[in-house]
């Protein structure tokens, strides 16, 4: 009995003992150590305990519950250095701020653009590439464009010092509206008649970007109509994980100047705000092009190659409890530069491009509301003044005179005001609501779109008042884990446009995740509304009796030998599926892949604008009404034509010898049967156009293949010291879009109604450099050098041969933590 007794209290007071067991706490903050910005995903693991956790959003640890001892603690991050603690805990224990320095392999960046919300980049259903703040750190200049380079799969162009243009699979013309670009969330294009890119226009700066992330293919589930080749969403730094001054300095050749300064501060637990402005001036590489009138060829009058951009903002941010912001964003951009059109190129002269964006920020709930503005300044086309000008000196007036009444209207003793005139206007909003119960998790969104474009009748069809076009959509999307590994992403959205029946745009995808990586098997249906542009355009084309005129409301054609007449239905979307495969991950230590291979069909392929000249045929009516005499010569327009099927594949690799030396590839092919001979012979839009005429319908307007190579040295010498060689392959190609031409038949001669044809784009290798030392951590320098050797770089119509290109930046920051 005793026995029994004894027995029984020591297994009751071990219990006890056992039950009262002190537990403790780890708490901890990873930053990166170059940027000082919090890291998402990095995961710190109790060696031999099973016990770990992830960073959230702020780069926070916490692991509860831990018993007393003595442990290991690993903080790993692919991309970067793994450090380890010797840790004895006795009590809570928060260690800090831990700083990872990085290496340089890829796959572990956190990005949300792909199913809004925060994943590794490896698990996204999507093909999507990320430019970190930390590489934008080590690019020695202001133009972010030159890091687009660094993407997988996208086509980037380059027209000049400032020029950058990005596209994706295919199909580039002058004026391309084919990738959507987003800002925190809202729709950074600019508003109105033109609906491009803002481009040099923006109101963002290099220092204020955390980080740029492309989706390929098309996402209008997710992001609406015209997201249908890609979307480029680029976030920026939230003041209170990046807190502090920064004051960034630049020159280069081509009289290049750039000043950046960014100011954060969080002043209380409740309100931060951030400030920041740019001034960039320099001068293009000079390009004179060829304006026609009639059959005399001359050249452009007097273009201005200097470049100015002025760009700057504020944020507030108001936390009235934790988790939930309400931020308040205001930006403007004013810039001035050569931009290249369908017909010609415009001198821009202080166009300026601003918002003023609320949002509401919480785990649950996000909600944003936006205005965006738009204002041409004195903008006005090279090729229209010139014509002025030489009709001018034509008709007696001296070479003075003739170049002041060149940019006048009739009413002011002008020929014709060669102008732009855009006071246009759009209204976004958006609410998102996400939850998620066990292994499901889903998102509800609904959006609305108010443009109303305003060019006072000097480019659209609104003399009458202003166009205004409302779009509606929402959208549901669905996550459910199937198994540990295997995860199914469905979307479905709904969108109503003013001139067009319910769009339905559906997205499935599976994702299987195999080791460190996963493969990916996706399906996506998108539509382009076309802009507005394309469905209201009225421009008069420069020394010929003729315009450009949009398709929106149908047009009448009649031939020019026999009268007869045809029509032309109102141009209707573009409807882009696509199929795609593709693994992205680590199959072998050290060694990053990213594979994707696609097949796409597109219905009602909206063309570039297309000269109906060519075909004996005018636009005599447009909705009904006639069209004036004096436009009615040579006409383009927008076309839908036929069914086209397009296919590729994007490849690149990525592996680090050690932890400080990486070498890169990236190759990407694209094909299309759109260059099939006799394609369109049963189509009703282009069966009737002669073979010139189709022939500029039938190029793929990109290269077939494309490829890059980089090689990086990263934090030598005690992490101060930085380097990267990249290579990029582009051979050459054909393109062809509105009067431009570019192609191997027919270089160096002009056929009317076309410009000049300069021959074919790229044929070029280019060698870029860049380097950067951080004296400390307040003080860094960067240089680089874009093609190296001078090669004949020629990437773009109308645009200049692009030389060498040098750059040097020295950065201050004076971070507060």
């Amino acid at each position: 009995m005793n026995k029994r007794f004894t027995l029984m209290m020591g297994i009751l007071l071990l219990s006890v003992q056992f039950a009262f067991a002190q537990k403790f706490n780890i708490t901890a903050k990873v930053v990166d150590a170059d940027t000082k910005e919090p890291l998402i995903g990095v995961n710190a693991i109790l060696e031999g305990t099973g016990l770990g956790a992830a960073s959230d959003l702020d780069g926070k640890i916490a692991i509860p519950s831990v018993n007393e001892g003595a442990y290991t603690l690993r903080f790993s991050f692919l991309g970067y250095e793994t450090i380890t603690r010797r840790i004895t805990l006795n009590s809570d224990l928060d260690l800090g701020t831990i700083s990872m320095g990085s290496t340089a392999i890829l796959g572990r960046e956190v990005v949300v653009s792909a199913t809004r919300k925060p994943e590794r980049l490896t698990d996204a259903p999507a093909s999507i590439g990320v430019i970190s703040s930390r590489d934008l750190d080590r690019l020695p200049s202001f133009n972010v464009g030159e890091m687009l380079f660094k993407i997988q799969g996208i086509e980037v162009v380059r027209s000049g010092v400032i020029g950058i243009g990005i596209n994706a699979r295919g199909f580039n013309s002058a004026f391309n509206v084919r990738m959507l670009q987003l800002n925190d969330g809202r729709n950074g294009m600019l508003p109105g008649g033109t609906g491009l890119p803002a481009g040099f226009y923006n109101t963002i700066i290099k220092e204020d970007i955390e980080r740029v992330e492309v989706i390929l293919g098309p996402v209008s589930a997710l992001y609406g109509p015209n997201a249908h080749a890609g979307v480029v969403n680029t976030i920026t730094k939230d003041p209170r994980t990046s807190q502090g001054t920064t004051v960034a300095l630049g020159v280069g050749n081509q009289s290049v100047f750039s000043g950046r300064i960014r100011h954060a501060d969080q002043v209380s637990d409740k309100f931060a705000y951030k400030v920041n402005f740019e001034y960039t001036e320099g001068r293009d590489f000079e390009f004179i092009d060829t304006v026609y009138v009639g059959a005399l060829a001359i050249p452009e009058l007097d273009p201005d190659f200097n470049f100015k951009a002025i760009r700057g903002g504020a944020a507030v941010y108001y936390t009235p409890k934790t988790g939930h912001d309400i931020i308040l964003d205001y930006g403007i951009g004013q810039g001035s530069n050569i931009g290249v059109t369908n017909l010609g190129r415009n001198q821009i002269d202080g166009w300026t491009f601003s918002y003023l964006q609320a949002r509401y920020v919480s785990p649950r709930i996000f909600a944003q509301l936006t205005n965006t503005w738009n204002n041409a300044g004195n903008t006005f086309q090279i090729n229209g003044r010139t014509v002025n000008y030489a009709t001018l000196l034509a008709q007696g007036n001296s070479p003075e005179e003739a170049r002041r009444r060149s940019l006048l209207p009739v009413s002011e003793g002008g020929l014709g005001f060669p102008g732009f005139k855009d006071e246009s206007s759009r209204l976004n909003a958006e609410v998102q609501y996400n939850n998620s119960v066990g292994k499901f998790s889903y998102v509800l969104a609904g959006s609305y779109q108010r443009d109303v474009a305003n060019s006072l009748g000097t480019y659209l069809f609104d003399i009458d008042g202003d166009i205004i076009i409302s779009q509606y959509g929402a959208v549901a999307q669905a996550d459910y884990e199937l198994t540990n590994t295997l995860k199914f992403v469905g979307a479905l959205r709904v969108d109503k446009h003013d001139y067009y029946d319910l769009q339905v745009s559906p997205r499935l995808a599976l994702t299987q995740a195999v080791g460190d990586g996963s493969f990916r098997l996706t399906y996506g249906r998108a539509y382009a509304a076309p802009s507005i542009q394309f469905l209201e355009f009225l421009f008069p084309i420069a020394g010929v009796n003729g315009a450009i005129i949009g398709s929106g409301q149908g047009l009448t054609l009649e031939n020019l030998a026999t009268g007869a007449r045809r029509t032309i239905d109102p141009l209707q979307p573009e409807e882009n599926t696509t199929w795609e495969f593709g693994y992205k991950g680590t199959p072998a230590k050290n060694f990053y892949f990213d594979g994707t291979f696609w097949y796409g069909t597109t219905r009602n392929f909206i063309s570039p604008a297309v000269n109906l000249f060519l075909g004996g045929e005018r636009i005599v009516e447009r909705g009904g009404q006639p069209v004036p005499a004096n436009l009615s010569g040579i006409n383009l327009t927008y076309l839908n034509f036929g069914e086209v099927t397009n296919w590729g594949a994007d490849l690149g690799f990525n592996y680090l010898f050690n932890k400080n030396f990486s070498f890169g590839a990236k190759y990407s092919y694209f094909g299309s049967n759109i260059t099939d001979e006799g394609k369109f012979d049963d189509d009703a839009n282009i069966s009737l156009l002669p073979p010139a005429s189709r022939e500029a319908l039938q190029v793929l307007n990109a290269p077939a293949h494309r490829a890059n190579f980089n090689f990086s040295a990263l934090n030598l010498v005690n992490n101060k010291v930085n380097a990267s060689v990249n290579v990029r392959w582009l051979p050459e190609y054909d393109f062809r879009s509105g009067n431009q031409i570019a192609t191997a038949a027919g270089a160096n001669t002009r056929v009317a109604p076309f410009l000049y044809n300069y021959g074919p784009l790229g044929g070029f290798t280019t060698v870029d450099i860049s380097a950067g030392y951080a004296f400390s951590e307040m003080i860094t320098v960067g240089g680089g050098i874009s093609n190296l050797f001078n090669a004949e770089q020629r990437e773009f119509v109308g645009s200049p041969i692009i030389g060498r290109l040098y750059s040097l930046e020295v950065k201050f920051n004076f971070n507060k933590k």
